[in-house]
């Protein structure tokens, strides 16, 4: 079995462990780190089946010794480290995708996967259809478009908002409220379209992305448009958010568990590759 730690004790942290407590994910939860201390108490005192230390420090998680790391923290937690876990024989599962778009940390990630031979897992996150952009990309892809629709309260605190002092309140009908590349959109919202830079790196072309801030509606809407000469892909997706994160959509909740319960077992067949 497995032994898995996770940094991150938020919305999809703290699924990911119930989902390894419950039995639904096959493996042992070793530790849980968050630079709020609290949240890793709370949640290991909410487990019935696991007894994972609650650590201080990454150190002090790579010293229990996990076969995988879950990064479920934020785009600043993977650039901290990644290359640390990687150096210590872990595979490390990405959430925050937005920070691979940085080019030259993007690169280092590759090297180090090369020199110490592990694995880095990104889960398809909160959108469909990577499997087919993937399989595009092998005659090119021309333009790839995500136009996200968000309800206004996912979009509070972020930092794009907060620079230009947006008033989300006085909001009343749909709004666009940025349009941009991809990798400007994971800086400007780093907790609303980590799902702009899982496409990116799906099809290889940078993503442009369009949010919208839409007071009409109580789930996160994201349509996808890739162009190629062997097909113009659409994909709609309608999601409910996790009951305790507005910003983070349940897909992407489900999507990180199964996502490590395949790194956790041995398929003989596996669909979607």
């Amino acid at each position: 079995m497995r032994r898995v730690a996770i940094i991150g004790c938020g919305a999809i942290g703290t699924e990911l462990a119930k989902a390894i407590d419950n039995g639904t994910v096959p493996a042992e939860l070793t530790a849980l780190y968050d630079i709020i201390k609290d949240k890793c108490v709370e949640l290991t005192k909410s487990l019935k089946n696991s007894s994972p230390k609650v650590v201080s420090s990454i150190d002090e998680l790579l010293s229990t010794k996990p076969d995988v790391v879950v990064e479920a923290a934020s785009q600043e937690a993977v650039r901290e480290y990644a290359l640390k876990v990687l150096k210590s024989g872990a595979e490390f599962m990405i959430m925050s995708v937005g920070a691979l778009l940085d080019e030259g940390f993007f690169n280092e990630l590759i090297k180090a996967t090369r020199e110490y031979g592990v694995k880095v897992h990104v889960p398809t996150g909160a959108i469909a259809g990577l499997d087919a952009i993937r399989a595009l990309r092998l005659v090119g892809i021309d333009e790839v478009i995500i136009r996200t629709r968000k309800p206004v309260k996912a979009l509070a605190k972020s930092p794009y908002v907060t620079r230009l002092g947006i008033d989300l309140s006085s909001i009343k009908e749909p709004k666009v409220i940025f349009r941009g590349r991809a990798r400007e959109a994971v800086k400007a919202f780093p907790a609303n379209i980590n799902v702009s830079a899982a496409l990116t790196l799906a099809a290889g072309v940078e993503a442009y992305v369009e949010i919208v801030a839409d007071p009409t509606i109580s789930r996160n809407v994201h349509e996808i448009e890739v162009r190629s000469r062997a097909s113009r892909l659409l994909v709609r997706v309608e999601n409910v958010p996790t009951p305790t994160n507005p910003k983070t959509s349940y897909l992407a909740t489900l999507s990180a568990i199964e996502a490590l319960k395949e790194i956790c077992e041995e398929r003989g067949i596996k669909v979607g590759t």
